[in-house]
């Protein structure tokens, strides 16, 4: 379970996990920033309940809820005056509000006619109603990680294009990429793949799944091999007796 930027789905996920005898991992998924390029970066077997992470992300989602307020009195200059805070809060269940929740409302409203207009129209990146995140740097987003005891991993790397970085990133403690990811070519599988292997690093995957925003990448969408959860393991237990 690697939610952005919230670990409130974590505790009961593992306890459905238990019920149905299905392994759950604890994870995160960070807003992290450099050189004005959003960069995502997951924490993998951390310890979601550690004092100082807990702090931290108590802040990140504050500043969640204050973008969602400035985003709704944007679309209320913009003459769109029947979305109001409570109802995307009720609806979205979590402090970790995003634009998508915001999208699910313009749709039902009749404003755009689906999510990629909201987006196209209104939320998208220089778009009137987009609000920049609160972020951390990579850099601080690994060691935020690491101090919580879990294994920090680069998502997406095809789509953050700071291959650049990597390097430093991992000198950093950076300790994997997520090399495995729908719709991924593979010969850029096989590129991230090298440099996984260059750096003596761990290799990651998942769907990336975010519900009806993303129908492409549904739960499922990817199929990892266990193999890759046991390296995972391995890897954490390696780290954490250094």
């Amino acid at each position: 379970i690697a939610d952005h930027d919230t670990v409130d789905g974590i505790e009961p996920a593992i306890e459905a996990g238990q019920k149905y005898d299905i392994e759950v991992i604890p994870a995160i998924e960070l807003s992290t920033e450099i050189n004005k390029k959003d960069v995502h970066m997951l924490g993998y077997l951390l310890d979601y309940t550690n004092k100082e992470f807990c702090e931290v992300i108590d802040k990140v989602q504050h500043s969640r809820i204050g973008r969602m307020h400035d985003m709704i009195n944007k679309l209320k200059e913009l003459g769109v005056d029947n979305i109001s805070f409570e109802e995307v809060e009720k609806m979205a269940g979590t402090k970790s509000l995003g634009r998508p929740h915001l999208a699910h409302f313009l749709v039902e409203k009749g404003w755009v006619k689906n999510r990629q207009e909201a987006f196209h129209k209104y939320l998208a990146e220089g778009q009137p109603v987009c609000v920049p995140k609160f972020k951390i740097s990579p850099f601080e987003g690994i060691e935020l990680i690491a101090k919580a005891g879990g294994i920090p991993v680069l998502a997406h790397p095809k789509f953050s294009e700071i291959d650049e970085h990597i390097p430093a990133l991992v000198e950093a403690g950076l300790g994997g990429l997520e090399v495995y990811y729908p719709n991924t070519p593979p010969e850029l599988v096989r590129f991230y793949e090298g440099i996984v292997e260059k750096h003596g690093m761990v290799a990651t995957g998942g769907s990336d799944a975010h519900g009806d925003n993303k129908r492409h990448t549904y739960i499922g969408r990817m199929n990892v091999p266990y193999e890759l959860v046991e390296k995972l393991k391995e890897y954490h237990k390696t780290v954490a007796s250094c």
